[in-house]
């Protein structure tokens, strides 16, 4: 009887090192990370989990996830922009349920009728697309947007809802964009590697009955390597209730981000990464 429970126990632990929700982004996706070195401990929630987030058997980003309140605290990707068409697919993470799903992305109705797990064992992990129906003022906002990738796999792999927050509609639109858009192209001239760290600050509101946080605030930091080998950083912090966007240094965001976590000093790359 000893040696079968033992058995068990050691299956289970080979299953666990074989899922994409890992112990350590160092571990596993460390590439998104400048110098291989993720935000320390002052973001962490008290429920959390590490996704190295995997489509078609390949990684595209890494996000820490808060399951309480089924939000992404942030996500971590390198910048490559390029043309492509908008996806229309959401999918969900099977692997947040547990080990015995599969470790990529898979669409809500794929998961459900072609793996048997059911709805309640979805929602209880993660959001799901329910829980984004009829918004008023908000839509589902990227952290990670589909336009800082270059081709179509990595476009369709941020459209995880556990990449998404319930963000306000005009800043998604407005002021949000136009970074995205604009002031990452002219802040990322003469960059040859940029590396991002978007995150949202949890707020005091919910959508979908209490299951999704609103966040109170949605930030952004990037760490520059440039042509000649010199390093620049920059970050922007929102108001979530405004369609206004700040410039900061690095320094500046993360000692916003200390104050607004209140977990201790909040580092988001390497320390070489100018502040």
């Amino acid at each position: 009887m000893l040696l079968l429970l033992l058995l068990q126990v050691l299956v289970s632990c080979l299953w666990l090192g074989h899922s994409e929700v890992v112990t350590s982004f160092q571990n596993t996706c460390s590439q998104f990370f400048y110098r291989n070195t993720p935000p320390n401990n002052g973001l962490t929630p008290n429920n959390p989990a590490l996704i190295c987030q995997r489509y078609q058997n390949q990684y595209f980003f890494a996000t820490l996830y808060d399951r309480t309140r089924h939000i992404p605290v942030y996500s971590a990707y390198v910048y490559q922009p390029g043309p492509g068409k908008r996806p229309k697919t959401w999918l969900v993470e099977p692997q947040l349920i547990g080990p015995a799903y599969p470790k990529t992305m898979e669409r809500e109705w794929t998961l459900l009728n072609r793996y048997g797990a059911t709805l309640q064992q979805l929602s209880s992990s993660q959001a799901i697309l329910q829980d984004y129906k009829n918004l008023t003022g908000l839509n589902r906002g990227h952290l990670n947007p589909n336009s800082h990738h270059n081709d179509s796999s990595s476009r369709l792999a941020t459209f995880t809802l556990t990449n998404i927050v319930p963000q306000n509609q005009a800043l998604n639109s407005g002021a949000w964009n136009n970074y995205e858009q604009q002031t990452m192209i002219r802040m990322t001239q003469n960059c040859k590697t940029t590396y991002v760290v978007v995150g949202a600050v949890p707020g005091n509101n919910y959508i979908a009955k209490g299951r999704v946080n609103i966040p109170g605030y949605i930030w952004s930091s990037a760490c520059c390597v440039t042509n000649t080998n010199q390093m620049k950083s920059w970050a922007v912090i929102a108001l979530n209730s405004q369609n206004n966007v700040q410039l900061l240094t690095l320094g500046e965001l993360e000692n916003r981000l200390t104050n607004l976590y209140g977990r201790g000093q909040v580092s988001l790359f390497d320390s070489s990464c100018p502040r």
